[in-house]
């Protein structure tokens, strides 16, 4: 089985982006929003927050294009990291790792002309393992 995941949604705030030793890691959330009609026939609206990480060339694309409210298709995997906090208790974040990217705006002029991009997969290609990552 294949870890995927696709999500298009806005971004909540402008990314955050830091250097490691292995490269350029761009953090950013994206909201997706689902609608529908409950069993009385009212509208229904349920929005999830989802933390995204690019890593490499990927990074610097999305240093360079998105901002807050961005519309982004992200393709890439789940991620889980766990850790014990302060008082020993386990703790869980999970995260996307984007590997493909999409800008949906067309806001920008330039945002047009900037293709598709893929992070390389193998993780042993200069890509930083999401475990090592100091957030």
């Amino acid at each position: 089985m294949k870890n995927l995941v696709i999500l298009i949604g806005n971004l909540g705030k402008d990314p955050e982006v830091k250097e490691l030793q292995s490269g350029k890691v761009c953090n950013f959330s994206i909201a997706t929003t689902r609608k529908w009609k409950d069993k009385s026939g009212n509208k229904a609206e349920e929005t999830e927050w989802h933390n995204v990480s690019a890593f490499g060339a990927l990074a610097g694309i999305c240093e360079k294009y998105l901002k807050k409210g961005s519309k982004v298709y992200i393709e890439g995997r789940i991620h889980t990291r766990k850790w014990e906090d302060k008082e020993g208790r386990t703790q869980y974040s999970t995260s996307i790792i984007a590997e493909d990217l999409k800008m949906l705006d067309g806001k920008a002029p330039e945002a047009s002309a900037v293709p598709v991009i893929q992070s390389p997969r193998n993780p042993h290609d200069g890509v930083s393992d999401p475990d090592d990552l100091p957030f």
